[in-house]
């Protein structure tokens, strides 16, 4: 195939092609431009148009250029204003560029170089080509409306396959990047195809638009007509005075749109609306409706509370409100820094043991107050419906949500610190097993998706930080304790009581009694004497108490005698507290037979156990006096077993124990006392009553004891060493498996006290008896 190659005037354009057949027009305004049409005028030649790569370049040089564009035939120029000429054209032929010469005007050489036609293909194929073009196309302007009808019938005329290819080329409105890609093309087959794929894009283009458009419009459409209807309802009621369930739910409605939630939950609401709507407004199934919307929409969903993860304010403020607890300071500091190093973790369920008045409810509230979480506390003790926790259904009359949940509605987030207080004091009747209900709530790998059986929604509790409180774990199931973490808080020493007395209680109840440090003073060896003799206690409730008693004298002194200062003293703390109400078991001044001082734990603290044995003749009869438990019988009963099977070490008569009647007392009968502690005291008495021998006076001891003599370990050794430390004890006698625990007391609670660690009963008879 020959080729043609002329040089002739061009025009580069911008975002714009011409193809070959089109007539169009475009305007110039750069110098080059207008010089090469004023050029192309003057000779009476073509023009050559080719169109840029980049819009943007001004001057564009040959490698700006496309390499195919068009020669056009210039129909008419019109001058605008600001120098800008609008030339109307009509395509030629398609040219390749050649060169590009850049002077006072862009001239081009090109050659003409038309597409390779189809060849060899057969007339049947051509026409098959030409009706799938045709159908194409007309489905292409069914869906694009902006094409005139004119215009589709001109293109659908066309007789051959070379002359449909051309028009749909010229007349369809594709953007210029494609039209180049069209012009570019080197034969009418790879044209055909082309256009064919582009059109049928478009066709899917158009019809995905077109739907989401009719979506849109129907969803607008629909909105325009509620909110039409409900402006007429609005004039309706306000015509005839009438405020019935539509308002409310329309109120409903408006704090749902607001409401921190998942659209699960905001569902689950909108049909309880609608379900409320079609109720009549005086039934009472509209008022069960109302209650339980109202409760779902106090609910906080997902919102949450900002917490503190700042560890040297939390440490501060916990040192601050409390002395010592150092095992519950260290933890929370614990779950502080990994909050902090992970940016979230599972909230611990804590359980805090120890006896009443210890603190263990005011330690909760400042853990809240150092995390700055929302503080609520639920008290347990008594509560023996299940429904306390997980809720009345809501087919009940009178049903509400469960403890539980009524908390976080109280909080107003998702993440408080909740307080299950006096959980020991639960119980169990024939409305089911409370603490079996607590399993669930206190279960970090279960509560998340925690169901109140009001609410019927599953809540999510696993952010809740749980500590529960409690005196005695004896009562709790074990299940219910694998799912805790537990703390003891364990009681005060009388240092740990001055210190907490001084730093705090004085403070908290001058305040509530209108007083301060110029008007009221307790003194030094005065706060030490009501902590020694007026008070005995594990924890500091009764100190609270003989503080607020002195207090309040101290008021009514100031208003009725017109005293400036009251100061309380050694001296004069008996005028305004009374006599001493205790008096400490002294150790006794002498080394006596057949009494032996044990020491004891009850739910106050520590105390001392003195145990009298006495012996008389008779024929072998045991007595146990003093009130004594189920425990401690079996105790002396294993103690004189293993006295009578050791009898030969000590050359007693084999019918001794036939002959001598044995009497166990412990003072104090009308308190009952029970426990595995006294086992080695008990049979240390008997044996001293035997052989006759003293027991040293300065000696306490505390252990079980078995058949075989062996001393097995026991619990509540702080509170016992307190208490032998306070009745002025030199040393104590303890079970060799209790040295760990041991290991764990500060130095202010066994300085002072020989410790003897005792394996078998040989141990404590070598230390017990007077040498």
């Amino acid at each position: 195939m020959e080729t043609t190659e002329y040089r002739i005037p061009a025009v580069a354009l911008r975002g714009m092609v011409v193809l070959p057949e089109m007539v169009t027009h475009f305007d110039v305004s750069r110098s080059r431009s207008i010089k090469a049409v004023e050029q192309a005028l003057s000779q009476k030649q073509n023009l050559f148009v080719v169109t840029q790569q980049d819009p943007d370049t001004d001057a564009p040089e040959q490698e700006d250029l496309f390499t195919y564009g068009t020669v056009v035939e210039i129909k008419q120029i019109v001058k605008m204003p600001h120098n800008i000429l609008r030339v109307l054209v009509e395509g030629m032929f398609r040219a390749r560029l050649v060169e590009l010469e850049t002077g006072e005007y862009l001239n081009a050489q090109v050659e003409e170089s038309e597409p390779e036609d189809f060849g060899d293909l057969p007339l049947v194929g051509k026409e098959a080509m030409l009706r799938n073009l045709k159908e194409i196309f007309q489905t292409y302007c069914e869906g694009a409306s902006r094409n005139s009808k004119e215009l589709v019938r001109q293109v659908l005329d066309s007789r051959t396959l070379e002359d449909m290819i051309t028009q749909v080329m010229v007349h369809a409105p594709f953007d210029w990047e494609k039209q180049q890609r069209l012009l570019e093309t080197q034969s009418l087959s790879a044209c055909y195809e082309m256009l064919c794929i582009t059109l049928n894009n478009e066709i899917e283009i158009e019809r995905y638009r077109r739907n989401v458009q009719e979506k849109v419009k129907a969803r607008v459409d629909k909105q325009q007509k509620e909110y039409y209807l409900r402006e007429q309802m609005k004039v309706i009621r306000e015509e005839l005075g009438d405020d019935g369930p539509n308002t409310e739910a329309e109120t409903f409605r408006e704090a749902v749109e607001k409401l921190e939630a998942s659209d699960e939950v905001k569902e689950r609401i909108e049909k309880e609306i609608q379900r409320f709507l079609n109720a009549g407004f005086n039934s009472a199934e509209a008022s069960v409706s109302r209650g339980y919307i109202e409760t779902l929409l106090d609910l906080p969903w997902d919102k949450r509370g900002e917490d503190r993860l700042d560890l040297k304010v939390a440490e501060d403020i916990l040192e601050k409100e409390h002395y010592g607890l150092e095992k519950v300071k260290e933890r929370i500091l614990e779950f502080l820094a990994v909050r902090k190093m992970l940016d979230a973790s599972e909230s611990p369920i804590l359980c805090l043991v120890g006896p009443p008045g210890t603190g263990k409810t005011s330690v909760a509230r400042s853990i809240a107050e150092a995390l700055n979480k929302k503080y609520v506390r639920i008290c347990l003790g008594g509560v023996h419906d299940e429904a306390e926790i997980r809720g009345h259904r809501r087919t009940y009359i009178g049903a509400m949500p469960g403890r539980i949940v009524d908390g976080i509605r109280q909080a107003g987030v998702k993440n408080p610190l909740m307080v299950l207080d006096e959980i020991d004091k639960v119980s169990a009747d024939y409305k089911g097993d409370t603490f079996s209900a607590l399993l669930e709530v206190l279960d970090s790998e279960q509560n998340s998706k925690f169901r109140d059986h009001y609410v019927e929604i599953p809540m999510d509790l696993s952010e809740v930080m749980f500590i529960c409180t409690a005196n005695d774990l004896s009562t709790v199931p074990r299940p219910l304790l694998d799912r805790m973490e537990i703390i003891e808080v364990s009681g005060y020493t009388e240092n740990e009581k001055y210190h907490i007395a001084t730093e705090h209680l004085m403070q908290k109840q001058m305040k509530k009694h209108g007083l301060d440090e110029s008007r009221f003073q307790i003194s030094e060896k005065a706060m030490q004497k009501i902590i020694h003799e007026y008070t005995r206690e594990s924890g500091v409730r009764a100190l609270e108490r003989r503080i607020a008693s002195l207090c309040r004298k101290a008021d009514r002194e100031i208003l009725e005698k017109n005293r400036k200062k009251v100061q309380i003293t050694e001296r004069n703390l008996e005028k305004y507290l009374g006599k001493s109400i205790y008096e400490t078991n002294m150790k006794a001044e002498h080394d006596e037979v057949g009494i032996v001082r044990g020491l004891a734990w009850t739910s106050v603290g520590g105390d001392t156990l003195e145990i009298e044995v006495n012996l008389m003749p008779g024929k072998g009869k045991f007595e146990l006096t003093g009130q004594l438990g189920d425990v401690m019988q079996e105790s002396a009963k294993a103690g004189i077993s293993y006295i009578r099977s050791v009898s030969d070490d000590y050359e007693l008569d084999p019918e001794y124990f036939q002959q001598h009647d044995i009497h166990i007392h412990i003072p104090e009968g009308a308190v009952p006392k029970d426990g595995p502690s006294a086992g080695i005291t008990m049979a240390t008495a008997m044996l001293s009553a035997v052989l006759n021998k003293p027991v040293r006076a300065d000696v306490a001891m505390t252990g079980e004891i078995t058949l075989r003599g062996r001393v097995l370990p026991i619990g509540g050794l702080k509170e016992k060493l307190l208490a032998a430390k306070g009745a002025g004890m030199k040393t104590v006698i303890v079970p060799e498996k209790n040295r760990r625990d041991v290991e764990e007391l500060s130095r202010e609670i066994t300085g002072g006290l020989e410790l003897v660690y005792a394996q078998n009963m040989n141990d404590v008879i070598s230390h017990a008896f007077v040498q």
